[in-house]
C-alpha cells in the first residue's frame, strides 16, 4: 500500500470528520432541541416547523443532485462543487448564531440552506468512492470514513459540552467576554464552532483528493445542456440496470426513515423524557460512539457478506430499536429503554449508511 494511496484514503475519510458534527449536533441533537424549546412559540409548533425545514431541504437536494452531477461529470466541477457547497454549510451554519427566540423564519431559513450544503457536499464526496477504493475493500473504506465521521463527532460533542454547557458561566472564547444564557448565546455559539470545525477539516480533502483529468470545451449553456441530455438518456438507460433501479427506490424508503430519526431524536427525548442539554449531550455521545464502532467492525462484514445483507441486517436493528423507543414510555423505566434503544440506533446507524455507500459504489 503507497503513500499516496494512504494519503488519498485518508484525505477522502477526513471529510466525514469534518462534516458529521454538523449532523450530531446541529441536526440531531442540539440545535434541533434549542430551536422547538427556545425559538419557536411552542415545542408542538416548533417540531411541525422543524420536519418541515427537513422536508424542504430534502426536496431541494433531490431536485439539485441529479442536475449539478451530471454538470460536475461533463465538466470536470465535482471538486469545485464539493467546495461551494461545503462553504455553503459553513456559512449558514455560522449564521445560525444569529436568530434569536421568536425569529423562526430566519432560523429555518438558515437551517435549510446550511442542511442543503451540507447533503450536496456528501453527494460529490461520495462519487469519489468507486476511483479511490479497490473493489473488494470498497466497503471497509467507507466504513473508515463513517466510523471516522462518528469520532468527529464525538470530540465536537465534548468540546461543545466543556466550553459552553457546563460551566456555569461560560466564555465566549472569541472575545472572552460572559456568554448570555437568557438568549440562549451558549447554544448559538455552537453553531460557530461547528462552521469552524467544517472549514478547517475539510481542507486536506480540498488539498489532497484527486480529480480525474477532463477536457472541458463547453460554455456555461452548452454545459448546462449537455447535463440534461446525460442525464434523458441516463433515466432512459436506468430500466436496463433493474438492481440498481431496485436499489435506489428501496433506499428512498429506508434512508427517509433515518433522516427523520436524526432530525427529531433529540426533539423526542426532550419533548418525551424531558432531557435537559447535558443529558441530550450525553446521549449524543453514546450514539457516536456506538455508531462509530458499528462502522468500523461492520464495514469488514460488508466486505464479506456484501451490502444489501449488511444494509437489511441494520433495518432489522433500526425496527427493533424504534419500536423500543416508541413503547418507552409506557413503562415505568422508559428511559432506561430509551437509552437501549439510543445505543441500537448508533450502532445500526454507521453501518447502515456505510454499506449504502459502498453498495451504491460497486
Amino acid at each position: 500500500m503507497n503513500n499516496n494511496y494512504k494519503r488519498t484514503i485518508f484525505s477522502w475519510s477526513i471529510y466525514d470528520f469534518a462534516n458529521q458534527p454538523f449532523t450530531t449536533i446541529i441536526l440531531t441533537f442540539i440545535y434541533s432541541t434549542f430551536f422547538v424549546d427556545f425559538i419557536a412559540p411552542s415545542g408542538e409548533l416548533g417540531t411541525v416547523m422543524w420536519g418541515r425545514a427537513v422536508a424542504i431541504s430534502s426536496l431541494v437536494i433531490a431536485l439539485l443532485s441529479p442536475i449539478m452531477g451530471a454538470i460536475a461529470d461533463n465538466g470536470g466541477y465535482r471538486k469545485k462543487f464539493l467546495i461551494f457547497w461545503t462553504w455553503v454549510c459553513v456559512i449558514f451554519s455560522i449564521l445560525l448564531y444569529f436568530p434569536l427566540k421568536g425569529e423562526v423564519i430566519l432560523a429555518l431559513s438558515f437551517f435549510c440552506i446550511a442542511n442543503i450544503g451540507f447533503e450536496m457536499g456528501g453527494v460529490f464526496l461520495n462519487a469519489y468512492l468507486p476511483e479511490i477504493a479497490p473493489k473488494e475493500k470498497i466497503g471497509r473504506i467507507s466504513g473508515y470514513g463513517w466510523s471516522f465521521g462518528y469520532v468527529g463527532g464525538l470530540i465536537a460533542l465534548a468540546i461543545s459540552f466543556i466550553l459552553f454547557i457546563s460551566p456555569e458561566n461560560p466564555v465566549n472564547p472569541l472575545n472572552g467576554k460572559l456568554l448570555n444564557l437568557d438568549s440562549g448565546e451558549h447554544i448559538r455559539m455552537i453553531n460557530i464552532l461547528i462552521g469552524i470545525w467544517f472549514a478547517v477539516f475539510s481542507i486536506p480533502t480540498f488539498l489532497f483528493l484527486k480529480d480525474k483529468d477532463k477536457n472541458n470545451t463547453l460554455n456555461n449553456r452548452e454545459l448546462i445542456k449537455s447535463a440534461f441530455i446525460s442525464l434523458n438518456t441516463t433515466f432512459k438507460e436506468i430500466k436496463s440496470y433493474k438492481e440498481t433501479l431496485k436499489f435506489l427506490l428501496a433506499r428512498l424508503v429506508y434512508n427517509d426513515a433515518l433522516i427523520t430519526i436524526f432530525a427529531f431524536g433529540g426533539i423526542y427525548a426532550k419533548q418525551v423524557f424531558d432531557f435537559t442539554f447535558n443529558e441530550i449531550f450525553l446521549f449524543g455521545i453514546v450514539l457516536n460512539v456506538t455508531a462509530g464502532l458499528g462502522a468500523l467492525t461492520m464495514g469488514f462484514l460488508d466486505d464479506i457478506l456484501g451490502g444489501k445483507k449488511t444494509i437489511q441486517i441494520s433495518n432489522v436493528g433500526f425496527i427493533i430499536a424504534c419500536t423500543l423507543a416508541v413503547i418507552a414510555p409506557d413503562f415505568n423505566n422508559g428511559r432506561f429503554i430509551f437509552w437501549i434503544a439510543g445505543s441500537m440506533i448508533g450502532i445500526f446507524s454507521g453501518p447502515n449508511q456505510a454499506a449504502s455507500r459502498s453498495l451504491m459504489g460497486r
